[in-house]
C-alpha cells in the first residue's frame, strides 16, 4: 500500500513509542520521512536506519520545540531536505508529567504549555506558509489542490482530564482548539488541519509501573487491548493521505471504544 506515495512528512518527538509508530506508518505508505527528536538520538537513528533498509528515504533532524525559532528552523530544514517542499506535518511532540494542582507552579505549567502546545503553533505556522506555495502536489483533490496535511496529536485527556494532569489536559484540549482554527483560517491555501485523539498506548514497562491503571483501561475498552503506536499511526496516514481530503478541523479519537462507556 502506498496511500503517501510522493509526499514528504515531518513527525516531531519521533524518538518517543508514539511519534515511532506513526513514523513507521508513514514510510510504509510511501512518504518520505523527516524524523524530529530533541533527545533519545540513538533511538531515532536505530528508526531511521532500520527505514532506509526498506527502501525508505530518511532524515534525522534535531531541535528543541519549547523554542519557537528552533520550530521554524526544523520545519525549514525539513522542506529543504524534501527538495523545497512539505506535504505533511504530524506534531506528536509533547510531555506528560503527573503534578497535583496544589504543588503547580507557573513555570511547570509554562514548560507543558510551552512543549505541548506553543510548538504546535510554532511548527504548524512554519509548516503552513511552506505549503502553501505547492499547491497542486499529490493528493490533489480539489481546484488548486491541497497545499498539504497537519495532524496534532491530542488525547482523550482534553475531554477526560485525570488528576495531576491538569496542565497536559489543558494543553491538549488547546491543540484540539488550535487545530479547528487552523482549519478555518489555513483551508483557503489548501491545507487541512486534524487532531487524534489517542487512548492509553502500549510501551514497555507500562503494566508493570501501572498496574491497576492498565487493568482499569483494559475492562473499559471495548476491543479488550491497549492501543499500539501503529493504530495511532493508522489514524495520521488516513488523515494525511487523499481518503481524507474532505476532513478538516475534526478531532479522530482512537481510544478502542473506552470513551463509548457508560459512567452508570
Amino acid at each position: 500500500m502506498t496511500l503517501l506515495a510522493g509526499q514528504v512528512a515531518l513527525i516531531t518527538g519521533a524518538s518517543g513509542g508514539l511519534g515511532h509508530g506513526i513514523a513507521l506508518r508513514f514510510a510504509q505508505e510511501g512518504a518520505q520521512v523527516a524524523l524530529h527528536c530533541r533527545t533519545g538520538g540513538a533511538a531515532v537513528r536505530d528508526l531511521a536506519r532500520r527505514l532506509v533498509g526498506s527502501g525508505s528515504r530518511v532524515v534525522v533532524l534535531q531541535a528543541d520545540l519549547s523554542r519557537p525559532q528552533e520550530c521554524r528552523r526544523l520545519v525549514r530544514e525539513a522542506a529543504e531536505w524534501g527538495g523545497g517542499r512539505l506535504t505533511a506535518l504530524v506534531n506528536t511532540a509533547g510531555v506528560q508529567p503527573v503534578q497535583p494542582l496544589e504543588a503547580m507552579t507557573a513555570a511547570d505549567w509554562r514548560t507543558v504549555v510551552d512543549t505541548n502546545l506553543t510548538s504546535v503553533f510554532a511548527c504548524t505556522q512554519a509548516a503552513a506558509e511552506v505549503m502553501r506555495e505547492q499547491r497542486g502536489g499529490p493528493g490533489a483533490g480539489r481546484a488548486g489542490g491541497p497545499g498539504g496535511t497537519v495532524t496534532h496529536i491530542a488525547s482523550v485527556e482534553a475531554r477526560m482530564p485525570a488528576e495531576g494532569h491538569a496542565h497536559y489536559s489543558a494543553s491538549k484540549a488547546a491543540v484540539v482548539a488550535h487545530a479547528r482554527a487552523a482549519a478555518r483560517e489555513y483551508g483557503a491555501w489548501g491545507i487541512r488541519v486534524n487532531t487524534v485523539s489517542p487512548g492509553l498506548i502500549e510501551r514497555e514497562g507500562l503494566a508493570e509501573a501501572w498496574p491497576e491503571g492498565v487493568r482499569r483501561w483494559r475492562e473499559a475498552v471495548a476491543v479488550g487491548r491497549l492501543g499500539r503506536p501503529e493504530d495511532v499511526g493508522d489514524a495520521c496516514v488516513f488523515l494525511a493521505s487523499p481518503l481524507a481530503s474532505w476532513i478538516t478541523g475534526h478531532d479522530l479519537v482512537v481510544d478502542g471504544g473506552a470513551s463509548a462507556r457508560t459512567t452508570w
